[in-house]
């Protein structure tokens, strides 16, 4: 592995949405987990050093175009980086790092950026949160479901292209693919509004 590597974009900057889809039949995204090794936090944050970048070694986003990912479920990290080291989900660097990533070291850096608490500011009524989203990425962008990412506090412009992603298919998921497709450009507009508009807080609980 080529450490220096890993500041790019490590869970997929708006830039995956450009890279061109596999020719044929294409892999989706892991939608369940791998029996990954117990991941070592303080070993994971080493490795984060390398990601602080563009992710922060908080895992607060510093460029609008990376997300955040201080406090994801350690599954959701671990299948994303699966999926970049398998050819399932596609990006210029991300595709060349995660190919020298061990299972231990996947299951390091999943440790450490879950080991964050991450919290939500809702300043609207969660009843107006877009419905084909809150079910599994909660109506403040707290995921409900652990292979769901936290969208709480993410630029608009880094949602909007993901979701246009999976409805092109340049990103493959049996999930969100169905429910890409059956939005228009405004209803993703919306929801990528409505979780750019609250206000995500992550820390570290020890």
């Amino acid at each position: 592995m080529r450490p220096g590597l890993i500041a790019a974009a490590l869970f997929g900057a708006a830039v995956a949405a450009a890279a061109p889809a596999h020719q044929g039949m294409t892999p989706a995204e892991p939608e369940a987990g791998h029996d990954w090794p117990p991941g070592d936090p303080q070993a994971g944050r080493r490795l984060a050093g390398q990601c602080r970048t563009c992710h922060g070694l908080d895992g607060i986003a510093r460029i609008p175009i990376a997300p955040n990912i201080g406090g994801e479920h350690a599954a959701y990290i671990a299948a994303q980086l699966d999926a970049f080291r398998s050819g399932a989900r596609e990006h210029e660097m991300m595709s060349i790092v995660a190919r020298g990533l061990t299972d231990q070291q996947i299951a390091d850096l999943a440790a450490w950026y879950s080991g964050f608490r991450a919290e939500a500011e809702l300043h609207a009524d969660p009843a107006d949160a877009p419905q084909p989203c809150a079910s599994c990425h909660g109506a403040d962008g707290i995921a409900v479901d652990e292979m769901a990412p936290n969208l709480a506090g993410e630029t608009a412009v880094y949602i909007d292209t993901q979701l246009r992603a999976f409805r092109s298919g340049k990103r493959h998921s049996e999930v969100m693919g169905p429910i890409a497709e059956a939005m228009s450009d405004a209803e993703m507009r919306a929801a990528a509004e409505w979780y750019a508009a609250t206000r995500l807080k992550v820390s570290r609980p020890d």
